[in-house]
This record gives C-alpha cells, structure tokens and sequence, in this order.
C-alpha cells in the first residue's frame, strides 16, 4: 500500500489522502536534505559518508558493463553507472553528462584506493549551470563535533512509529503510516531540547531511516555513532541509539529465549540491545535499551513483561556478580508503573537493586501523555556503580503531547558526572566499533 502511494503524482496525493497528510505534513524527508554538499576533490575524506558531490565531468568511458564519469583526466575520483541501469537513463548517462557541471547525490566508497560514487538512477544528478559554495570537510567537522567535560547525559524516548513511507515486505507494517513531517519536525526539536550525549530511542522502522532523520534533522546534534538492530516486532519497531560519544561493541538479545510461566518458549518482543559507550578518558559503559510488552492484550500482557524483566534481571545479576563496580543503565519504554509487579521486579534488592531516581522526578510528571492513560512507564536504571556518578536533582522529563512533540511518550534524562577531560569526540578520534549479536 505505501508503495502505491508513493508512485502516485502528488496531485493525486493531494486529493487521495486525509487533509491531515496534505502537502504541510509530507511524511517524507527529501533523499537530499540536510546532505552536505561537497567538492570532487574532498570525496575522498568522505568515504562511507552520504553527501551531494560537485564538479564538472571532465572525460567519459565506457568498459563492457560500466560507464566512467570522471572528474578529472586522472580518474581521481570518478561516478560509475553500471549497465544494468542504462535503461533508467533517457539518454547514454556520457552523452547526458559529459563536459557538464553536475551534483550527485550518493555515498562515497572506493575502488583500488580511488573515491567513487554509484550511480544507479538519473534522480541521484543535477546538472547545474553554474557551481555553487561547497562545504569543506572541517567546516562539517566542526558542525557537528561536541566537547566532552567528563558529564554524559543520558536519555530515553519513545518517538511513535519513526516509520518511513516505504513498504517492508518483511512486517506488516501497512496499516501505519509514515510519520508526518511536522511530526519529524517537531520530534526533532524535542531532541535538540533534551540535548542528550546518549539517546535510547524505541519505535524506530530501521536504521536506513534513523539515519536520514538524523542527517535531515540533528545535523547539529553531533550524533555521529547510530544504532540499530532488526529485533523481533511483527509490525517492524526496533529499539535504537543515537550517540555523539564513541560506540564500542554492541549486542542484541532478540535471540534470547526462556521458558515463560506457562512452560512456552517466548523471547523479548521487540529486543534488549546494549551498547558499549567509550567515553574518552573516562570509564566506559553499556546502555542496555529495551521496550516491553504493551498492555494492549489485556492483564494477560503482565505475565510477558514479568518474563521480560526476568531475563533482563538475569542478564545484568550475572554482569554485577562478576564485577559488583560494572557501570550501566538501563532504559526504555517498561510500559508499566512504578508499583508494578514487572517495575518492582526490575528494580531489584539488596547490593543487586538498581536505581532509578524517581524521588528526583519533576512532580506531576508523566512519561506517556495521551488521554486517560497518562502516568510513568519509561525510566532509566542504574547500576550500584553508575548510581554514584548520577549528578543529583537532574532528572528531566519533557512534558509534551504527539501535537506539539511530535509523540506519545515524553523523554527522560539524567546526567552523570564520570569525570576525567577530553579534546573533542570526532570521528578520527573514535576506535573502530565491534558489532555482535
């Protein structure tokens, strides 16, 4: 159905869709917005990077499965488009750009030590009359880089259905549109409001989209490290981490399974990804992100959330049992309150209970904003260890509403003081990361 859709003229969009979803609440973030715009010479400092490159076509070729757009006589840096995509091209794609100053969108990889960008349909070219302004890989450096004081704040937000208008043939992910731009728009400056060093993010479609969001949106927020695992929702949502701090290796649990109390062999229904954060010259520590079961199968629910948190519980016990001092939280949306049985379960006792602060929440404060069912369902845990470094009273909770946030849910923060100084977290700074699940 979304794929209909989208194929669909904007006219007959426009006359098609309810009037929420007009042209102002477009649910689709432009394959170019917030790209920076680079030129052919700098492409090689931008490798595995998306960006629009600039520059004029000095030379074409043609070899027996491939046409070589070349930037220079050298072939420093050259635009391939692969035979198998010919047919998408009016003309021969030489003939269409040769001697012609051009800006492709793309990202950049190598062959053989040289830059290159693929070219694989006419919509990724512009040809320009003349060139314009380009950035330089400091001034994006720049933009985007965050100084690390020794503070961390951390947060965790549901974000609504993070959806991309694109249908998955693996979820059922149909009957839930693509989030509306002035939702983005408005999500987006909540994030920049929480301003957070880590942000645990659930109800995310995928990482491809995650990462436009990221680009088009919080160019400025410096999450340079962005998270996500395929988990095991039907309809498609995943558990997400956005991060300007270096990431180490990362785990996913989705394939975890226990028995539940029924004796049946269940698992996390979406995931329990953790993360490993590499402060520089600090102490490292996980994030563990997790969103459980809903209540939307009635009490029943409880049961599967109970089994959840078990397994939660038994994760980080055995981690606190080989070292008492692990530093770690754990976050995301429980969907349960704080006198739950799963809540209280998960809080723990004794030198294994884990803190959540909530003595320091703003009063009145609610995590899910909607209707009747307003109350606190989303909170951060600390470890014993990481209990210590929570910088008092600075619990924060957002109050907001899907109008003007952006979603149902309202993010938490809290800051840590893990000490130590360091120059500014930047990629050529950052360890290569370790993936694993």
């Amino acid at each position: 159905m979304k794929l209909w859709l989208r194929s669909l003229c904007l006219s007959t969009l426009l006359i098609a869709l309810p009037a929420s979803l007009h042209a102002e609440d477009k649910p689709i973030i432009a394959p170019e917005e917030g790209l920076p715009l680079i030129d052919w010479t700098d492409a090689g400092k931008f490798v595995g990077k998306r960006v629009i490159v600039q520059g004029k076509i000095a030379a074409t070729g043609r070899g027996k499965s491939i046409t070589f757009l070349n930037f220079d006589a050298g072939r420093s840096f050259t635009a391939i488009v692969r035979k198998g995509n010919y047919d998408k091209f009016p003309k021969a794609p030489d003939v269409m750009y040769g001697n012609r100053i051009v800006q492709i969108r793309g990202t950049i990889s190598t062959y053989r030590d040289k830059p290159q960008i693929e070219v694989s349909s006419p919509d990724q070219v512009t040809i320009v009359e003349k060139a314009a302004e380009t950035t330089s890989p400091g001034d994006v450096e720049t933009k985007t880089t965050r100084k690390f004081t020794g503070k961390v704040r951390i947060a965790t937000y549901n974000v609504l259905n993070l959806f991309d208008d694109e249908d998955c043939p693996y979820h059922n992910d149909e009957g839930t549109s693509a989030k509306p731009r002035h939702e983005l728009e408005r999500l987006a400056a909540t994030i920049k409001q929480v301003d957070a060093d880590v942000i645990a993010l659930q109800e995310v479609e995928n990482r491809f989209y995650l990462e436009r969001f990221n680009t088009a949106m919080l160019a400025d927020m410096g999450y340079e490290y962005v998270v996500c695992f395929e988990g095991n929702d039907g309809r498609g949502i995943d558990v997400a981490v956005l991060s300007r701090l270096p990431v180490g290796p990362v785990t996913s649990y989705r394939h975890l399974r226990w028995k539940d109390s029924r004796g049946l062999d269940t698992g996390f229904r979406r995931d329990l990804l953790r993360v490993r954060i590499e402060p520089p010259n600090a102490k490292p520590f996980d994030l563990f992100t997790v969103h459980l079961k809903s209540k939307g199968g009635g009490a029943g629910t409880e049961a599967v959330r109970m089994g959840e948190v078990t397994a939660i519980r038994n994760i980080v016990e055995d981690m606190l049992a080989d070292d008492p001092k692990a530093m770690f939280v754990v976050c995301g949306d429980f969907n349960d309150t704080w006198d739950s049985n799963p809540i209280k379960l998960m809080r723990g006792e004794g030198k294994m209970a884990m803190e959540a602060f909530q003595s320091d929440a703003p009063e009145g404060c609610v995590t899910y904003n909607r209707g009747q069912y307003r109350s606190v369902i989303d909170y951060i845990f600390c470890s014993p260890a990481m209990a210590t470094s929570y910088v008092r009273q600075s619990m924060r909770v957002l109050d907001g509403s899907v109008e003007s946030s952006g979603s149902d849910h309202n993010p938490v923060s809290m800051d840590f003081d893990l000490g130590g100084k360091a120059p500014a977290v930047s990629a050529s700074q950052a360890a290569s990361n370790g993936e694993k699940s």
